[in-house]
């Protein structure tokens, strides 16, 4: 069993800390522009940011449950993001980390500051005020919310009993993406 050192673990920790905060500043001044833009569109903004989150949550996890063995096998036969997937899988507590809870909770936190901007324009939209206003804000954010929570422990439960596919996977995105780099340098 692999031995854990305290002190990378603690580095690591605040380095993730270090990065979200400005990441999170970056994205929640991203819903300044869906008070700008027309209700349907940040709609389709906030589902697209909803899956994101679920999507990264879903690879944190694999990486979690995901084993070296199926992957070396890959290797061993030349299998396309093999050996990617091996260093996700070995690196599973960063991957997840950073995954679940840098992406996966940034993305919680913008889908439901952007449901109370799309909320907000769909009621200036039509043209509620008062508490018909309060309770349009009140209702698609709980909406938001439970889709959010539904959809993540679904891709919960595909990543505990599937992990390999979906390591493989996000392994050749990562191997294709820094192909396409190194082809731009």
């Amino acid at each position: 069993m692999k031995r854990v050192s305290w002190q990378k673990a603690l580095r690591f920790a605040f380095a993730v800390a270090a990065l979200s905060f400005p990441l999170s500043g970056v994205f929640d001044t991203s819903t300044v522009f869906l008070n700008a833009a027309k209700w349907y569109i940040g709609a389709i903004i906030v589902l697209l940011i909803v899956g994101v989150g679920v999507v990264f949550d879903m690879l944190g996890l694999a990486a979690a449950a995901a084993r070296e063995t199926p992957f070396h096998a890959m290797a061993s036969k030349r299998v396309y993001g093999a050996k990617k997937a091996i260093t996700i899988v070995r690196n599973a507590e960063k991957v997840s980390s950073i995954c679940s809870d840098v992406v996966g909770d940034i993305a919680g936190v913008l889908s439901g500051a952007g449901a109370l901007a799309v909320s907000s324009q769909l009621s200036t939209s039509f043209g509620v005020t008062g508490w018909h206003r309060e309770l349009i804000m009140i209702v698609l954010t709980a909406f938001i919310t439970a889709v959010t929570v539904g959809l993540k422990a679904i891709g919960k439960t595909i990543a505990i009993h599937t992990p390999t596919p979906i390591v493989l996977f996000a392994a050749r995105v990562w191997t294709a993406s820094s192909l396409a780099s190194r082809d731009r340098k």
